[in-house]
């Protein structure tokens, strides 16, 4: 194992400074002690695991090779009066027969990968960040085993389509992997050819999502689905610098996502109008606190942004918490599938909080469960791993806070004021 001590500077504000938001009653918020002992444990068992690609899982319904991801509309169904035509769509109801095996196995590289890096975070050992890139190098860079940069076949429909622009919503759980390789190239964790290689995937599957038909047409799409374009291509464009699409995504954010998308009240219509409204609503709000965490900037941050009828995300988050905290308070129809299984612990929940210093958020954050088992909530749940979220800007606002709070309780302790002369 190499000397973790070169990564010892960059991780630095990881390893000294809890994640601490303006809190009420001097509550306290440590997301590093939260955090370890789950990540060490998993990272532990994932150790042993193997890279498992796209290639591993030959699709044969599908139209393309075996290096293209592949996946089934969830929504449809063989037709009941004749097994032979176009499938029909039942909304809300999976079909268990689907292919599921591409989509499952970029979730598994997902959860790896930003595992063994959260572990890396809390550690500097480079044994979790070589583990990761064998998983990095067999996505993206490795001839026999890596994914195309593209989404075709994505929600193929059986005697319909051979893909569809609503697939793009299945590489949700890439954004995570690429969070994974934001930390390693600053900690230079990364081999410069492999970064090279690995950024080079990334920057032309963005521009795929920006140039084909089923990108543009996904991008100005009016729900969920829009907006986790948005997150993918904020994230994707974090990555690789492209700084233009991140002012594109804020742009969107507020004149599309808040002007046509949010209610009055804070709520999203479109998701409501599913037969899974809880669900749905709990995942377009934690695509929405995901794309203000990675595009924000400090001219232009979308936390704190309103429109001036007072619709925001601020507004949006303390519409949905009392739901969050109490589900029997919930005034719409129950979710006709997994109304049980949520809510988990939501990104959003946690962003908002510390964003916007609630101990209340903060706090059913982290007694809502942090790895749910059943994997529709997790497929909905691309952001499992905070400490990949947590810029230094964001350390050092928690470390200051705290430095103050400790302050003016030493000064209160030896009963001077403010300032001391």
């Amino acid at each position: 194992m190499r000397n973790a001590t070169k990564y010892k500077f960059v991780l630095l504000y990881f390893l000294l400074s809890p994640v601490t938001g303006v809190l009420a009653q001097g509550d306290t918020f440590d997301l590093l002690s939260i955090e370890k002992q789950r990540i060490l444990d998993k990272a532990s068992a994932y150790t042993s695991e193997k890279p498992v690609t796209v290639t591993t899982y030959p699709a044969t319904r599908s139209a393309g090779g075996i290096h293209d991801f592949y996946s089934e509309g969830d929504y449809w169904w063989p037709d009941p009066d004749d097994p032979r035509a176009p499938y029909v769509r039942r909304d809300g109801l999976s079909n268990p027969d689907n292919f599921v095996a591409h989509r499952r196995a970029m979730i598994r590289f997902s959860e790896i990968t930003a595992t063994l890096v959260s572990a890396f975070i809390l550690t500097g050992e480079s044994t979790y960040s070589d583990l990761a890139l064998e998983h990095l190098d067999a996505w993206f860079i490795n001839e026999k085993t890596r994914m195309n940069p593209s989404l075709l076949y994505g929600q193929a429909i059986q005697g319909r389509a051979t893909g569809r622009s609503i697939g793009i919503i299945d590489t949700i759980h890439l954004v995570e992997v690429a969070r994974s390789v934001k930390v390693l190239e600053q900690n230079n964790a990364l081999p410069s050819k492999k970064l090279s290689g690995i950024k080079d995937w990334f920057a032309t599957y963005l521009d795929w999502l920006q140039t084909h038909p089923y990108g543009q047409k996904e991008r100005i799409h009016p729900n969920n689905h829009g907006v986790c374009w948005s997150m993918q291509a904020a994230v994707f464009a974090d990555l690789v610098g492209q700084t233009e699409i991140l002012t594109w995504v804020r742009n969107q954010f507020k004149t599309v996502y808040l002007e046509k998308m949010m209610a009055l009240d804070g709520s999203f219509p479109a998701e409501l109008s599913r037969t899974k409204p809880y669900g749905y609503s709990l995942f377009v709000l934690d695509a929405m606190s995901t794309v203000a965490q990675t595009s924000s900037t400090q001219d232009d941050d979308l936390w704190t942004y309103q429109l001036p009828d007072g619709r925001g995300l601020k507004k949006g988050v303390a519409f949905l918490f009392p739901y969050m905290q109490d589900k029997n308070a919930w005034p719409y129809p129950e979710d006709v599938l997994y109304w049980n299984d949520w809510p988990v612990r939501q990104p959003s929940l946690l962003f908002a909080g510390l964003r916007y210093g609630e101990s209340k958020y903060l706090k059913l954050w982290e007694s809502l469960e942090a790895d749910p088992a059943v994997a529709e909530i997790v497929r909905k749940l691309p952001v499992r791993h905070p400490l990949l979220w947590m810029n230094s800007g964001e350390y050092a606002r928690g470390k200051a806070r705290d430095q103050a709070r400790q302050a003016r309780q030493a000064r209160k302790a030896r009963g001077q004021s403010k300032f001391p002369y």
